[in-house]
């Protein structure tokens, strides 16, 4: 990130804190990062660019540790992404918690960062399909799955945020821990087996006999 970018944002975030988002013009940021108005609109679009970090970037990163994972090291592979994700707020220290804070009070900045997570949803959900088998479109396992990957991580996040968390990675390995025994699938009863045969015999001493043999 350049000097006059970085300047811009903090000194955006600085006017969001005082002033409000609403109330805080494009003119009134660039004049507090002593840059002219040109120069902010060489670096960002809008707004509100300024509030929100390039996701691509981490998307890629995402989406390349998904495609080297191997067959046996599904979790891993969706806790090292969600992961890549979580230091993505973190490393921004204090820019990621006054965003948190405007998030939460400003309805359009709120569902741009929707947005943003459901990006990382779909990766996840592509992913988790060739654990399932499922096809696009009926693929109701993938999605509950993808859904609890990023609800694990949000849950994290957020504790963070808030400053109720000193170590967010760790927490994060323990949150898609209890993903991964909610969703693992139970392994199937061998007592449940039934047989069905063809007989002339008594129906109940035929059930006496299975009786006997079930008790042996």
């Amino acid at each position: 990130m350049t000097a006059s970018r970085e300047r811009l944002r903090r000194a955006a975030f600085e006017l969001f804190e005082r002033h409000g988002y609403d109330d805080t013009t494009v003119d009134a940021i660039a004049e507090r990062a002593g840059v002219g108005r040109t120069t902010f609109f060489r670096h960002f679009g809008s707004k509100e660019e300024v509030i929100f970090p390039d996701h691509s970037d981490v998307l890629r990163r995402v989406q390349a540790r998904l495609a080297t994972a191997g067959a046996d090291e599904g979790l891993e592979a969706v806790t090292d992404a969600a992961r890549l994700v979580l230091r993505r707020y973190v490393e921004e220290g204090e820019l990621a918690r006054s965003r948190y804070r405007l998030t939460r009070t400003v309805p359009p900045l709120r569902a741009r960062e929707i947005a943003y997570m459901q990006q990382y949803h779909r990766e996840f959900r592509e992913f988790v399909r060739s654990w399932t088998g499922e096809e696009p479109g009926r693929d109701l396992r993938a999605e509950l799955l993808a859904g609890a990957i990023v609800i694990a991580h949000n849950q994290v996040l957020r504790r963070w945020l808030r400053g109720e968390s000193d170590d967010p990675e760790a927490e994060l390995d323990e949150a898609m821990a209890v993903v991964a025994s909610i969703h693992t699938p139970e392994p199937a009863d061998p007592g449940a087996t039934v047989l069905v045969v063809r007989t002339r015999k008594d129906a109940r001493l035929v059930a006496a006999a299975v009786r006997r043999a079930l008790k042996e």
